[in-house]
């Protein structure tokens, strides 16, 4: 996969997550961007390195949409761990 369909990967893998997780988030669709290729770079890293599955470069594999959508779920659980009581 290209630079741009993991960016579109991580959007959409952003969006799916927070949908999934919904309330109050900072960022919009840069966030959302951003945490969904973070995401996406984690759930792929850890399917690889500890479930012995590794990620395909095919954009339309659902391993590879799993891995996205659960580390973006990751992320944003543990970006409002860390930062959910500043906005408050």
């Amino acid at each position: 996969m290209t630079i741009i369909s993991w960016i579109i990967l991580g959007l959409l893998a952003g969006a799916i997550a927070k949908f999934l997780l919904p309330g109050r988030d900072p960022g919009g669709l840069v966030g959302t961007t951003l945490i969904g290729v973070a995401g996406a770079f984690i759930g792929g890293w850890i399917s690889a390195r500890w479930l012995d599955h590794p990620i395909t470069k095919d954009f339309y594999d659902g391993t590879t949409w799993a891995a996205a959508i659960g580390g973006s779920l990751v992320l944003l659980i543990a970006y409002r761990i860390l930062f959910g009581h500043s906005r408050d």
